[in-house]
């Protein structure tokens, strides 16, 4: 096990090296003059020169580069335009950790409807609970995040008062915020948990244990379930690196001050350096979560060698 995950890690740093690369890039993707477009027009000459000079958009582009990476080994993702602040102090105060409950907290709200669901739908198929449970799927797949966030204020902040309507922090913050991001995730893992214990219940194990006289429970949690469990986990890894990236406009709607909302006002304030930042931090997670995901293969299933 241990030689696995060095050797998923190192298999890590080409993709890391890729990711730095794409992120660097933005700054220069920007059409015209980046520290122009960042100052914004009718701007003096000398103001457009003094932030070019403290980017260092002046030097040749792989010196830049090698000199953010060099910044990047040392913890400095760079200063902020807009506050002039370290970018990892503004980041890891208190927006990161709150981007991170949210996606946590969305991730089991989406495994345990989704797992739930999945588990009943596959069990009762092609009953009025399969096919009930399958249309709203559907519909949890169709609904924008932002569009549900919008629809849950209204009704159970504003209408009813159960909830704060913005906000992060207590219960009553948290709880929309979570269903908003949640559901999409749900509805995709009640569809591939279906799939895949109908693919696993079909199995010549199964109607063995089922013939030994195994209690149904049993043969459903224990046998099935597990053996079904490795593309949900895959899934699940991929959700919960989703719910990092998507949690833009359901921050955004909550008025929650996490990263997503931290993107967006720092796109809208045009300082680049801080959505390079939060875009690499970002990114670095989903690699890790994915790593993650590779090792916990080996829990639901001992016969992946992982040597």
């Amino acid at each position: 096990m241990f030689q696995y995950i060095i050797r998923r890690l190192l298999q890590t740093i080409p993709v890391i090296i890729g990711v730095t690369i794409i992120v660097f890039l933005l700054m220069h993707l920007i059409p015209g003059d980046a520290a122009q477009v960042i100052v914004g027009e009718g701007v003096p000459q000398e103001q457009v020169d003094q932030i070019r000079e403290n980017l260092g958009l002046n030097e040749p582009i792989p010196v830049q580069y090698f000199n953010y990476i060099g910044g990047l080994l040392q913890g400095d993702l760079g200063d902020s335009i807009r506050s002039s602040r370290p970018i990892t102090d503004e980041i890891f105060t208190s927006r990161f950790w709150i981007t991170m409950e949210l996606a946590v907290y969305s991730t089991i709200l989406a495994v345990f409807l989704g797992l739930t669901a999945g588990i009943i739908s596959a069990v009762k198929r092609n009953s009025a609970a399969d096919v009930g449970i399958m249309i709203i799927a559907l519909f949890g797949l169709s609904m924008p995040n932002f569009w549900l966030g919008l629809i849950l204020i209204q009704y159970f902040a504003v209408d009813l008062g159960w909830f704060r309507p913005s906000g992060w922090g207590t219960w009553s913050q948290n709880v929309l915020p979570v269903i908003t991001l949640g559901t999409g995730g749900a509805a995709i893992i009640a569809r591939m948990t279906r799939s895949s214990m109908l693919e696993v219940i079909g199995q010549d194990y199964i109607r063995t244990a089922r013939a030994k006289g195994v209690r149904e429970r049993v043969v459903i949690y224990r046998h099935a379930l597990k053996n079904a469990m490795i593309p949900v986990i895959t899934v699940i890894g991929l959700e919960f690196g989703g719910f990092l990236g998507g949690a833009v406009l359901t921050e955004t709607v909550f008025a929650v001050n996490g990263m997503g909302r931290y993107v967006i006002d720092s796109i809208r304030a045009r300082d680049f350096p801080v959505v390079q930042g939060t875009v690499l931090v970002l990114s670095l997670m989903f690699v890790f979560v994915n790593l993650l995901v590779d090792i916990s293969y080996r829990y639901f299933n001992k016969r992946i060698d992982l040597n």
